[in-house]
């Protein structure tokens, strides 16, 4: 299906393009370019004007830049303008107003794309879902979400996030969102922040790019509630609250947590329902919920999104499970593997520790007689003048006979407080650590490798899978555990 014709897209930018061209994509990495893709020659860790050139080669319909490149045929098919990102931005105006259907925008400090997956579930057995493949949720990655957005998609799921102040409104005044949820405000980016109450504020401005009558959906447990409450009603928004406490439309009764699914009871305006998550986490039954607050928001079933959920299976880097199979066949046993290597803060690694406590090793595979849990944690990153305080009060959160591995100058201060029944090794980076897994696990273990992306704890999963045949783990249908 063409995304973008010519006349289009320079009607929506105010380019020049003396080629006829018409795209099916859009694309800012010819590492990833499908043939037929829009290439938008974005600058920022490199100029992407130095890849037009490949780009056309591996069959881009045309490319969006601000100059001709030096290396480009005169005939090539470019889209000139004056600058690339806000054409960018431009293209995504331009998608938002031709999209008549329903669009969720979602943030918060902790859950952001995992509720992004979960929408992209539960909407998807009630209409065409569009959302990104990825965490595309800054400056760029927003409108280019919006950018990629079909017409003809009955829902979109735009994902936002921020660093520092001031950059989620705009975000959301491009987004345009019918309904805007906030999973949590917890204490994340605390180094452009003075405390939490900002963070609240940050995530709320969210708000104030709600199309007329859209509704806000909020988490009615946390501390900062009140601040999401207010900013929502300033905004003129309906407010929908989800949580355990007080008298929230959507209620959460009890979550029977198991090694490998969650089942849940809750109660939506007054009427009991139940359904069952794939995954294990108290949190992730809070998130669902209010993925189904957001669905009904949006004109959806809930009965029918619940049910969708149990399809729901944890993103890459975000609690993804791999089963790495030792030896010819998997004879020699086999170690699981949790994948949170994508992201970390207080919330989120306290959130992770919860489950990964329940998880079961199996005795009597390996050297070891008995199965362990072990866990390879990175720094967590951006937490200001408190993130030694912030990493050693992990230490009560580790659950019993867990053994914890530390990486990164900030982990080692969570590895001095440790007892030392669960203190492992301290090293002075992943790579070091990834290094060192090898005879660190033995088969039987269970594995949890989690940090902030920036601590490059994502070597050590990609170890850890190096050592035998990896595969995704299959669901196992557990009895949940009280």
């Amino acid at each position: 299906m063409t995304l973008w014709t010519r006349d289009a897209a320079v009607a929506a930018t105010g380019g020049a393009s003396d080629r006829d061209w018409s795209a099916t994509g859009v694309s800012i990495d010819t590492r990833t370019l499908a043939p037929g893709d829009l290439f938008v020659a974005l600058s920022a860790a490199r100029d992407g004007h130095d890849f037009v050139a490949d780009a056309l080669a591996r069959g881009a319909a045309a490319a969006l830049v601000s100059r001709r490149p030096e290396n480009v045929p005169a005939d090539a098919p470019l889209l000139l303008v004056p600058d690339v990102l806000q054409a960018l931005r431009a293209l995504a105006r331009a998608a938002r107003t031709r999209f008549a259907g329903r669009l969720v925008a979602v943030t918060g400090s902790v859950g952001k794309t995992g509720s992004k997956e979960m929408l992209r579930t539960a909407l998807g057995a009630q209409g065409k879902v569009h959302a990104a493949d990825r965490s595309f949720n800054n400056h760029w990655g927003v409108p280019l979400t919006l950018a990629r957005m079909p017409p003809t998609s009955d829902f979109a799921v735009v994902e936002i996030g921020m660093n520092a102040p001031g950059e989620i409104a705009p975000l959301a005044e491009l987004a345009r969102p019918h309904v805007a949820l906030v999973t949590t405000v917890a204490a994340v980016h605390l180094a452009a922040f003075e405390d939490v109450r900002g963070i609240a504020r940050e995530k709320a401005a969210i708000f104030a790019g709600l199309e007329p009558g859209g509704t806000a959906v909020v988490n009615r447990d946390i501390e900062t509630y009140p601040i999401l409450l207010a900013s929502a009603r300033r905004a003129g928004a309906r407010p929908v609250r989800f949580g355990a406490t007080g008298r929230p439309e959507f209620r959460l009764a009890e979550v029977k947590v198991g090694t490998a699914s969650t089942c849940v009871e809750a109660i939506a305006h007054g009427r009991p329902f139940f359904f069952r998550l794939a995954a294990p986490g108290r949190h992730l039954a809070m998130n669902a919920l209010g993925i189904l607050a957001a669905v009904e928001a949006l004109g959806g079933d809930i009965a029918r999104a619940a049910i969708a959920l149990a399809a729901w299976q944890a993103p890459e880097g975000r609690g993804a499970r791999w089963t790495v199979r030792l030896g010819p066949g998997g004879l020699d046993g086999a170690i699981t593997l949790i994948d949170e290597s994508y992201n970390a803060n207080p919330a989120a690694m306290r959130a992770a520790l919860e489950v990964f406590a329940r998880q079961q090793p199996e005795h009597g595979q390996g050297r070891v007689s008995r199965g362990r849990r072990v866990a390879f944690l990175g720094d967590m990153l951006e937490l200001g003048p408190r993130e030694r305080e912030l990493h050693a009060g992990l230490a009560p959160a580790i659950g019993p006979e867990t053994i914890v591995h530390c990486a990164g100058p900030r982990m080692r201060a969570l590895h001095d407080a440790l007892p030392p029944a669960a203190r492992g090794e301290w090293f002075e980076d992943a790579a070091a650590m990834a290094a060192r897994a090898r005879r660190l696990l033995d088969a039987g273990d269970i594995a949890m490798v989690k940090g902030s992306y920036g601590s490059r704890v994502g070597q050590v999963v990609e170890a850890i899978k190096r050592l035998g045949e990896a595969r995704p783990a299959e669901a196992i249908p557990d009895g949940p555990e009280e």
